[in-house]
């Protein structure tokens, strides 16, 4: 922490939390693997856009949202959720407020993002971790198999063709993640990761959620720690909010890319891919705030489930 000393007391907070975040999420990333046996991938997707070369120190990382899967992980979980009855309706006033005050304002107020984060915590607190993964693979199956891009699937596929490791690196639950890349036979996946004591949910986040400066600690200390050469990885994203891990490795590729990844991309000669087609391509996975669905989502999107051991 000593290279921290120049920052001012907020941002080494907020640093030290990203940095937390993310080595949390390594850990449970790679645990995972080791406990779980793949499943062979659901469905065979397009020919990859990208050639990918054989090479033992390189890895592939692809955010999820709109990059692998149409829409938000965290939408779909939310509405799974909710059908389930883990909130009412007089939450949903709230949640929606949060939602949409983030949306359009653009901006993560600290303040604000915590209140939000703590409310949507509080809905698992004290539920058992084996019933939320259980719910887990229910919700994939009812809202998320069918929304897998083909051409994001077969760039994955053509990493595990050419024998490199292929990680999902997202802000959602690291259970509804890892289900989600046990499902398309990836190897494992990043995602944000909250404390449990005894297998029962303690409603508190282990650092912050695996979103921006986060996911490029996650995937720099899994690089470490499986002795990866981050300028041999690839890197897939479609938020500017991921410039920070696609800036880590040596191959880019904006992916389904926003107005300000794509100006970045241009900028620095990265490679894009857009599998979206016409107006449609600037809508995909936004859902309006005022619907039930979004709420949901608004609720889950702090929402991180995974054991911690003590």
């Amino acid at each position: 922490m000593a290279a921290l000393g120049w920052l001012t007391p907020r941002r080494r907070s907020a640093t030290a939390r990203s940095v937390l975040a993310g080595e949390a999420s390594a850990e449970a990333a790679r645990k995972s693997t080791q406990e779980e046996q793949h499943q062979a991938p659901e469905e065979e997707g397009a020919e990859p856009q990208f050639p990918v070369h054989g090479d033992a120190l390189a890895a592939a990382f692809f955010d999820l949202d709109n990059t692998v899967m149409q829409g938000a992980a965290l939408f779909h979980f939310g509405r799974g959720l909710y059908k389930r009855k883990f909130f009412e309706t007089r939450d949903l006033v709230r949640f929606a407020w949060q939602q949409a005050w983030f949306r359009m304002a653009g901006i993560e107020d600290p303040e604000h993002m915590q209140d939000a984060r703590d409310s949507a915590l509080s809905i698992v607190k004290g539920h058992r971790v084996a019933e939320l993964q259980s719910i887990g693979e229910e919700i994939y199956d009812e809202y998320m198999a069918e929304r897998i891009w083909p051409g994001t699937r077969a760039l994955a596929q053509a990493h595990l063709d050419a024998g490199q490791k292929v990680w999902l690196v997202t802000a959602a639950p690291v259970e509804i993640a890892t289900v989600i890349a046990r499902r398309l036979g990836l190897t494992g996946a990043l995602g944000t990761v909250a404390e449990s004591v005894d297998g029962v949910y303690t409603g508190k986040l282990v650092g912050e959620p695996l979103h921006g400066p986060a996911k490029a600690e996650a995937v720099r200390a899994l690089a470490a720690a499986e002795g990866l050469d981050l300028s041999r990885c690839a890197a897939y994203s479609d938020s500017h909010n991921d410039i920070p891990m696609l800036s880590l490795v040596g191959h880019p590729y904006a992916i389904n890319p926003d107005s300000k990844l794509r100006k970045h991309a241009r900028g620095l000669d990265w490679r894009l891919r857009d599998y979206r087609t016409g107006r449609k391509a600037a809508k995909v996975g936004i859902p309006a705030a005022a619907g039930v669905g979004a709420v949901a989502g608004g609720t889950a999107a702090a929402i991180a489930l995974h054991k911690r051991r003590r």
